[in-house]
């Protein structure tokens, strides 16, 4: 047993200190990014991405946010019927992730989705992504699929950041337990404050070649911009994006409001739902909520949107890409005055 006693700092701890700009308006700010990949492709588009759950990675959801340039990560369990949707709508295979386990029937599964549905991106998708087998899984995928932007995670040291890139994955997912609806922290007390994952994570993977997505923790407009200016190539929302039309969910009326049943991968809702039930040699690491009904997804990203160009401004960074390089954190012990929130 050893302890760490550096401090590790999570979005609450800090704020973004301000500077002075040129920058004149908001509109001034350009977020789309351009990504050149290890592999050797280029993306282009703006580099949020909706989470592969129940209630957001959907094939709606995709059609949306791929008019909005933003991408959208499936959740495994789609069938042939959404990836045949998927065609027709015509969505932009560049902004489309489709997801997979490590079994073997969804690496099969896999193998039938890329014979038959352009795939472009694929995400291997584990809660604990420091297992010699994901290591190995992920050089298979690159053996398998060489032209195909790889995703691996997740992970939250640098180390393992390291590890994944060199065995072939372009981008690795940072998170571990700051979702929402993530109850691993608390389950297994295992876990790592997200914003110095990302500090961490994002300046080895940089030095290799390969980018990072900060994958929860996110609580508002602030806390992305807060994730992109740490160093995060791409940051993708769960609970965020909860609650809308798009994640094609029943709603739940209630005392006069309007709500969305929302709940983690790792439920007991997901897996009674996906799995036949929790399995006896494991715990639920999920919990499952209702998130109010918040409409179209449209009116929430360009509210994302919108927050993260004014941090552009506040700091002088005419782009997305420059964020980073402008910021300044400060440690705090206050986000905001919450005298008047209920």
């Amino acid at each position: 047993m050893r302890i760490e006693d550096d401090i590790k700092l999570d979005f609450k701890d800090v704020l973004i200190k301000p500077k002075r700009s040129e920058l004149r308006s908001r509109s001034q700010v350009k977020l789309k990014r351009t990504y050149k990949f290890r592999n050797g492709n280029t993306w282009e588009g703006i580099p949020i991405i909706a989470a592969n759950m129940d209630g957001v990675g959907t094939v709606t959801m995709a059609d949306s946010l791929g008019d909005m340039g933003l991408m959208t990560c499936l959740v495994k369990t789609l069938g042939k019927k959404d990836w045949e949707t998927l065609d027709d709508l015509d969505v932009d295979r560049q902004l489309v992730i489709a997801s997979t386990g490590t079994s073997e029937p969804d690496l099969k599964w896999l193998e039938e989705v890329y014979m038959n549905y352009r795939v472009a991106n694929i995400c291997l998708d584990v809660a604990n992504g420091y297992t010699e087998y994901f290591v190995s899984t992920v050089r298979k995928l690159r053996e398998n699929y060489p032209g195909v932007n790889i995703i691996a995670g997740n992970v939250v040291t640098a180390d393992m950041t390291q590890e994944l890139i060199l065995a072939g994955a372009d981008i690795v997912k940072v998170g571990i337990g700051p979702g929402s609806v993530c109850t691993t922290r608390i389950k297994t007390g295992v876990g790592y404050p997200q914003l110095s994952a990302i500090m961490e994570c994002a300046d080895a993977a940089h030095g290799l070649g390969g980018h990072i997505i900060a994958d929860g923790g996110c609580t508002c407009p602030g806390d992305v911009a807060k994730a992109f200016a740490a160093g995060a190539d791409f940051v993708m929302l769960g609970g965020m994006l909860a609650g809308h039309d798009e994640g094609e969910g029943s709603i739940i009326e209630k005392d006069g409001e309007e709500y969305i049943q929302f709940y983690g991968m790792s439920s007991d809702t997901a897996m009674n739902k996906h799995k036949g039930g929790v399995a006896k040699y494991r715990a639920s690491e999920g919990r499952t909520v209702e998130v109010p009904y918040k409409g179209q997804v449209k009116d929430t990203v360009l509210d994302i949107l919108g927050g993260l160009r004014s941090t552009c401004t506040y700091v002088g960074a005419p782009t997305l890409k420059q964020l980073s390089k402008c910021t300044t954190f400060v440690r705090c012990s206050q986000q905001f005055n919450s005298v008047f929130v209920k």
